[in-house]
C-alpha cells in the first residue's frame, strides 16, 4: 500500500470547509435508530447537521450532471429544512430542501437565488445514493443556452494539442480563457462525486493535474481530465481520470476511473444523462 500524500497547499482551504461539514464519527450510531425533523437550525440533541449538508450536495452533484450545462452550475447556500429516517437494514432516507447560488461569482446578483427539493436515499455503506431533485429560480434557458454555446465557440478556438497542467494553480487562480475548461470539468466530476457518495463519504473537486483536448469527428468537445478529488472524512485525495464528451443541449457522457483500493465496480463507471433517474429542472 503506498503511503498517503498530505494534500498540496492550494487543498487547504478545502480542507478546512469540508470539516466543519463533515458527519462526526461518533454520531453516527446514535442516529441509526432516531428520526429528526431539522428546520432551520439543527436541534441541540439528535442528529448532526451534516447528513443534511452531504444530502443536498450529493443532490447537486446529480443535479448538475444531468443539466449538462456549464452556465447552469449551482451550489448550495443553505439547507432549510430537512427530515431523516434510518432503517438499520436498508439505510436512510433524507428529505429537504436547501437553496443554491451560481457557481460561477462572476454571475452571482444576475438572478435570484435558485431552491430545490429532494429526496436522498443512502442504502447501508454503498455508494451512488438514490436521488430525486426538482430546483427552481434557475437562469432563463435562452440564456443558459446562449452562454453554453459561446463556451462552446471558445472550447473549439483552443490550439490543440492541448497540455495545461494545475487548473487552479497554486494560488487558486484560473485564467479567464481556461474558466470554460475547468466547468466543464466541474460538470464530469459531478457525475463521479454523486456515484461515490455514501451516507459516510463525500467529495470536492479541489484540482485538474492534466488536460487533453482529443481530436473528434463530431462537433462535440472531448476530453481526457486527471482531477484531484478530496474525500471527506477520510481526508485522502483522491486522483480520477475522466473521459468526457459534450455538446450543447445534449446528454453529457462521462467514463472515469479512479486510484484507490477498492472493488472494480466502485472505482470506476460510465454513463450519460439520459440514463439517469429523472431529474426536474423547472425552468429547462
Amino acid at each position: 500500500m503506498q503511503p498517503r500524500r498530505p494534500p498540496p497547499p492550494v487543498l487547504l482551504l478545502s480542507l478546512w470547509l469540508g470539516l466543519s461539514l463533515a458527519l462526526p464519527a461518533a454520531a453516527a450510531t446514535s442516529w441509526d435508530r432516531e428520526h429528526t425533523d431539522v428546520h432551520a437550525q439543527p436541534p441541540e440533541m439528535g442528529l448532526p447537521r451534516g447528513i443534511l449538508q452531504l444530502a443536498a450536495r450529493a443532490a447537486l452533484h446529480f443535479f448538475n450532471f444531468r443539466a449538462g450545462s456549464p452556465s447552469a452550475l449551482r451550489v448550495l447556500a443553505a439547507v432549510q429544512e430537512g427530515r431523516a429516517w434510518v432503517d438499520p437494514q436498508e439505510g436512510c432516507e433524507v428529505k429537504l430542501v436547501f437553496s443554491t447560488e451560481h457557481y460561477n461569482p462572476e454571475e452571482e446578483g444576475e438572478e435570484p437565488l435558485g431552491k430545490c427539493s429532494a429526496r436522498v436515499f443512502f442504502k447501508n455503506q454503498k455508494p451512488r445514493p438514490a436521488i430525486n431533485v426538482t430546483c427552481v429560480g434557475l437562469i432563463e434557458k435562452t440564456k443558459r443556452q446562449e452562454r453554453d454555446y459561446q463556451l462552446y465557440k471558445q472550447v473549439k478556438q483552443l490550439k490543440r494539442p492541448l497540455n495545461i497542467v494545475s487548473i487552479p494553480d497554486s494560488h487558486g487562480h484560473i485564467d479567464p480563457p481556461l474558466r470554460p475548461i475547468w466547468d466543464l470539468a466541474v460538470l464530469g466530476s459531478s457525475y463521479v462525486m454523486w456515484e461515490k457518495t455514501t451516507q459516510f463519504l463525500h467529495y470536492n473537486l479541489v484540482q485538474l493535474s492534466s488536460v487533453k483536448q482529443l481530436k473528434t469527428n463530431d462537433d462535440g468537445v472531448d476530453f481526457n481530465y486527471t482531477v484531484l478529488l478530496h474525500e471527506f472524512s477520510t481526508q485522502e485525495i483522491v486522483p480520477c481520470r475522466i473521459h468526457l464528451f459534450w455538446y450543447p443541449g445534449k446528454p453529457l457522457k462521462v467514463q472515469y476511473q479512479c486510484q484507490e483500493l477498492q472493488s472494480p465496480e466502485e472505482a470506476s463507471g460510465t454513463d450519460e444523462a439520459s440514463a439517469m433517474a429523472p431529474t426536474e429542472l423547472s425552468n429547462f
